[in-house]
């Protein structure tokens, strides 16, 4: 497939990067210092976009069988709220070329109700890293509200605390709901995100990831 990867220097980009050439995809990486992507392959692009604006990001999403973004907040704080602005620069540019399928990177935490999680991580785990982390869960839920209002066929991949750790290449995963575990690397978010490219099962929904 034709693939553009937003937010390619990023750590779970960087894998779905890899991940994309290693399974034989043409990849198109955009990010807004190319510079920062050392990798170079005969099937990968790297061009210069800004994820935050719409018209930018039209031009590297055109002609893609498929979209997937690792664009979060690169701290607590970013008044830019790059999670949900991105979203609507994607759907805008989406929609526009006629792209219909988009996987982003979410939180585990979104899982409000604790569905498939354990006991403690619904009432304790999951409230106190809502108490530290609010502003950047609520960029995340504003961005899965976006894609919820929209008429693409989007996935938003919810996982836990990331590693850097190599990849398992396995995962466990739920649709609307969080698998236990409370950890999983960032490799294993990136084979889970091509994974889900092509089932449809996981279209229009968040699915809860992890080890």
């Amino acid at each position: 497939m034709k693939l553009t990867v937003l937010g390619a220097s990023g750590g779970v980009g960087r894998q779905l990067v890899t991940h994309a050439l290693a399974d034989g995809h043409e990849v198109t990486a955009a990010l807004r210092s190319p510079q920062k992507l050392t990798e170079r392959h005969e099937r990968l692009t790297v061009v210069r976009a800004d994820a935050l604006d719409a018209e930018s990001v039209k031009a590297v999403v055109d002609g893609a069988d498929a979209v997937l973004s690792g664009i979060g907040q690169a701290g607590r704080h970013d008044p830019l709220r790059p999670a949900s602005t991105s979203a609507r620069a994607l759907v805008e540019a989406m929609t526009a070329t006629g792209v219909r399928r988009l996987l982003v990177v979410s939180a585990a935490p979104l899982n409000r109700a604790g569905t498939g999680q354990s006991f403690l991580t619904r009432r304790l785990f999951g409230p106190l890293l809502w108490a530290a982390l609010k502003e950047l869960y609520t960029d995340l839920e504003r961005m899965e509200s976006v894609l919820r209002d929209s008429a693409l066929d989007w996935t938003a991949v919810r996982p836990p605390r990331l590693t850097d750790k190599p990849g398992e290449g396995r995962y466990r995963h739920a649709v609307e709901a969080g698998p236990a575990g409370d950890v999983i690397s960032r490799a294993d978010v990136a084979r889970a995100m091509l994974d889900f490219v092509d089932d449809p099962q996981t279209y229009g929904h968040a699915v809860g990831i992890s080890r």
